[in-house]
C-alpha cells in the first residue's frame, strides 16, 4: 500500500509521539485531582505542570487557564451574559460554527458583523454597530477568531479589542488555528478571553482549555462541583490534560519550523496554478497562517475533488471539519462575497511540521491527473 500525505492538520494534528507517551504514562495515576492523599496529590501535580505550559503557550497566569472539554465548549463557556448588566453579542461572520450559535445568547441578542472580500473582519462595520448599543446603555460581547480555520486569514484581535473595550466590552478570541503557527501573547491580543483546543497542536482529542486575562471573569458553563476554580465543574481529565501540556510545550518550539512550512505552502500554490490557470486562492493578498491554503477551480466540486484526492492517498478537506463528515458549502467563503459557483468547489489543504516535499509533489501530481480528467469529462458532456 503507498504511503498516504496527510494534508488536514487544521482538522486534527496527529498525536505527537511524545504526547503519546505521556497520556499512556498518565493513564496510570490512580487519583482523583480532588483528593488530599498521595495518590490524588500526584494527579493534581500533573494537571497543574500541564496548567503552566498552556499558560506559558499564551503568557497568561497559570491560575486563570480553565480546562474544557475542547474548542467548542471552551468558545460556549465564553459566550455567556455575565450577570447584573445587558449584554450583546458580536460575532464576525467567518467564526467556527461553534461560535456562530451564539453560545448562551439569545438569538435577539446576537448580531453578525462582516468581513472584507479577503476575509479579514471589517472594523469599521463593527465599530458603527458597538456605537448604537453604547447609546443605549447595553455592553457588547464580541468573538473574533485570531485566524480563520478555512482561508488562514489573520484577524486584527489587537485593534478589535481596543474598540471593544473603548465602548465597555470584553473581546473573546478563538485562537485555535493560531496556537503553534504564530505567535501568540495574551497582552499583545487584548482578549478577554482566548480559546485552545489541544488535538490541533498535536495533543490528545477531547481537552480545551479558556484563558482568562488578568481579571477577567466568566459564568460558569457546568456546576456542581469546585473543580476549576468552580468554573467549570467535573472531574478532570488528567490523562488528557497532562498530554495538552506536552504538546503546547513542542507547539512553542513548532514556531521556528513555520517559515519552512509557509515555503512548502508557496510552493503547493504555485503548482496549483500551473495546473489549473483559472485556480482562485483565497485571501493570498492578506497576511494567513503558514500552513493553512484554500483555493477552488472553476466548474469543480469540492466533494469530486476531496474523494478523488482520498483515493490518490491525499486527506484534505473542503474548508471546516465540523459538519460529521459532510461535505458543505463553506460560509465563510460565502461571508467574503465568493461566487457560490468558486465556494461550491472550494478546498482546504492544511500541512504542519511533519509535511514534507514529496507530501506537495503527491497531491501536485493527484490534483493535475483529476483536473485534466474533469475537464475532459466536461468537455465531452458540452
Amino acid at each position: 500500500m503507498n504511503q498516504r500525505s496527510y494534508l488536514d492538520h487544521n482538522a486534527t494534528t496527529p498525536l505527537r509521539a511524545e504526547v503519546r507517551e505521556a497520556v499512556v504514562d498518565a493513564l496510570a495515576i490512580s487519583g482523583n485531582p480532588s483528593s488530599v492523599h498521595e495518590e490524588g496529590r500526584a494527579a493534581r501535580a500533573g494537571v497543574e505542570v500541564a496548567r503552566a505550559k498552556i499558560a506559558s503557550l499564551l503568557g497568561a497566569r497559570p491560575e486563570d487557564v480553565i480546562f474544557t472539554s475542547g474548542g467548542t465548549e471552551a468558545n460556549v463557556l465564553a459566550l455567556a451574559p455575565q450577570s447584573g448588566e445587558a449584554w450583546h453579542c458580536y460575532l464576525s461572520a467567518i467564526e467556527h460554527p461553534s461560535v456562530l450559535s451564539g453560545g448562551r445568547f439569545d438569538h435577539e441578542a446576537t448580531s453578525i458583523f462582516s468581513v472584507t472580500p479577503d476575509g479579514v473582519a471589517d472594523l469599521p462595520a463593527l465599530s458603527k454597530m458597538l456605537e448604537k448599543d453604547k447609546a443605549g446603555g447595553v455592553r457588547p460581547l464580541v468573538s473574533l477568531m485570531v485566524a480563520n480555520n478555512e482561508t488562514g486569514a489573520i484577524q486584527p484581535v489587537a485593534e478589535a479589542a481596543e474598540i471593544v473595550h473603548a465602548a465597555g466590552g470584553i473581546l473573546h478570541s478563538d485562537a485555535v488555528q493560531a496556537a503553534g503557527r504564530m505567535p501568540l501573547d495574551m497582552g499583545e491580543l487584548g482578549a478577554d478571553m482566548v480559546t485552545l483546543s489541544a488535538h490541533k497542536i498535536g495533543g490528545p482529542k477531547g481537552i480545551g482549555a479558556l484563558v482568562l486575562a488578568e481579571g477577567s471573569k466568566v459564568e460558569p458553563l457546568i456546576k456542581g462541583g469546585g473543580q476549576e476554580g468552580r468554573r467549570r465543574a467535573g472531574t478532570e481529565n488528567v490523562a488528557g490534560i497532562i498530554g495538552f501540556g506536552v504538546a503546547a510545550e513542542l507547539a512553542v518550539k513548532d514556531l521556528a519550523e513555520m517559515a519552512a512550512v509557509a515555503k512548502l505552502r508557496d510552493a503547493l500554490e504555485d503548482g496549483v496554478r500551473a495546473i489549473a490557470q483559472d485556480a482562485v486562492v483565497f485571501s493570498s493578498t492578506v497576511p494567513r497562517l503558514p500552513n493553512t491554503s484554500s483555493f477552488a477551480v472553476s466548474r469543480t466540486k469540492a466533494e469530486t475533488l476531496v474523494i478523488g484526492l482520498d483515493l490518490a492517498g491525499i486527506a484534505v478537506s473542503a474548508g471546516s471539519a465540523c459538519s460529521s463528515g459532510k461535505v458543505e458549502a463553506s460560509h465563510v467563503l460565502a461571508a467574503m462575497g465568493v461566487e457560490p459557483e468558486l465556494v461550491q468547489g472550494a478546498i482546504r489543504v492544511s500541512l504542519g511540521v511533519g509535511s514534507e516535499n514529496t507530501d506537495i509533489q503527491s497531491f501536485l501530481s493527484a490534483f493535475s491527473d483529476l483536473i485534466k480528467r474533469l475537464k475532459r469529462n466536461t468537455k465531452a458532456a458540452a
